[in-house]
């Protein structure tokens, strides 16, 4: 539903990629005038160990004071990639199989993977975004939602699942519902700008439809 998707992140973060140097022995270069070259020690400066991947709570805090609305979704796609990676590889399997089916309009298949993630880890709420997500894209409001509320539930910040509710209730035609929606999405995600068009958009409807 274009931006009333669920904003699932297409970044992933970075993945710090440690450089080993090796050391190589070389010969000695032919003497000059009956003395043996020497090479200089080469000094080795340890390499810093990789910085530690910042926590969601980390993340929403930071992405609650940041204006930069650019810097903004940059914190918000690396969120949206941290709730949606399990310590399980299993359930990440899973959850890939089930979104490239679900890219190939196989959406019975990608329903069993996705529920099968869901059956392992009851908890994890990347796997219920993603069938809220799904749902949705079926068409299947009903379903989509109850799942959202599952979301939720688990993590109240989630801002992906916020912005799928409203636009679902904007589908269904509830402006009031989706004005209340959005305003708790900017709580989260304050720099959003096109979420800040919509609701001063809805908030001028709303107040048109009341005098």
């Amino acid at each position: 539903m274009r931006r009333f998707s669920f904003r699932l992140a297409l970044t992933l973060p970075l993945i710090p990629i440690l450089l080993f140097a090796g050391t190589a022995s070389a010969q000695a270069p032919e003497e000059q005038d009956g003395n043996q070259a020497t090479q200089a020690p080469v000094e080795q400066v340890p390499l810093r160990p990789p910085a530690k991947p910042k926590t969601v709570d980390e993340l929403l805090a930071d992405l609650k004071r940041e204006r930069d609305p650019q810097a903004a979704r940059q914190i918000a796609n690396t969120a949206m990639a941290t709730w949606s990676d399990s310590p399980s590889p299993t359930i990440n399997l899973l959850m890939q199989w089930s979104a490239k089916a679900a890219a190939e309009k196989r959406n019975a298949a990608a329903l069993d993977f996705i529920d099968q993630a869901i059956t392992l880890k009851p908890d994890f709420v990347g796997a219920w975004n993603q069938r809220a997500t799904l749902h949705f894209s079926m068409g299947n409001y009903q379903k989509s939602v109850s799942d959202i509320e599952k979301v939720l539930d688990l993590e109240p910040r989630h801002f992906g699942a916020i912005a799928g509710l409203a636009g679902i209730l904007t589908e269904r035609g509830s402006k009031d519902g989706a004005l209340k929606a959005w305003e708790r999405y900017l709580e989260v995600f304050p720099a959003d700008r096109e979420a800040q068009e919509i609701v001063s958009k809805l908030s001028e409807e709303l107040a048109g439809q009341r005098t």
